[in-house]
């Protein structure tokens, strides 16, 4: 069988709205952000969600704990669902973190991690996700870097691809995830 992932982004931090990549520092929503994190909620209430999954930067659970208020359906927060490690550059300005992507799809940002350990992070989740969500649809909310990995493992994306040019967000995306998950992928 498979998992049917939705996946949105957390909703629009303070950050975002002055242009810095937030990174692995928690982040705020703002006004706007909250308003998301409602809408989103009331996009997917009707949708027959086994789990919520987030990451556990404060972004991400605010957005999935004003979307899903009183807990239904369960939310569950994950590590492996983290927006990439900046390192000394968290914070710094998202026109400069743009501009070192491509090279850090394989180097560390000074400090952090790569894109490419992002993606195996994301990838171990999935392993976990297919073994405990067999034939049910879960909802991840989570970061970009994550959004691109499930490009990459389960769309045909190649990293090198989405990091110079990513696809526009919009309200949502949807994939498959088959069950067996084979991770980690055979040599």
């Amino acid at each position: 069988m498979a998992v049917e992932i939705v996946y949105e982004t957390h909703a629009t931090t303070t950050d975002n709205e002055a242009g810095i990549a937030t990174g692995h520092v928690p982040g705020r929503l703002g006004p706007l952000g909250r308003r998301q994190a409602a809408e989103l909620g009331e996009r997917r209430r009707g949708e027959a969600l086994a789990a919520v999954f987030s990451s556990d930067l404060h972004r991400a659970v605010a957005t999935a704990r004003i979307a899903f208020p009183g807990g239904h359906p369960p939310l569950h927060q994950d590590p492996r669902l983290r927006e990439c490690d900046y390192g000394t550059l968290n914070g710094a300005p998202a026109a400069l973190v743009a501009a070192l992507r491509p090279y850090c799809a394989d180097h560390p940002y000074p400090g952090g991690q790569s894109h490419r350990q992002v993606l195996a992070a994301t990838g171990a989740f999935l392993a976990d996700l297919a073994a405990g969500f067999d034939g049910r649809r879960v909802l991840l909310i989570a970061h970009s870097a994550n959004r691109w990995a499930l490009d990459c493992l389960l769309a045909g994306a190649r990293l090198e691809d989405v990091l110079r040019e990513p696809p526009p967000w919009r309200p949502g995306w949807y994939y498959t995830l088959p069950t067996p998950w084979p991770w980690p992928p055979p040599a």
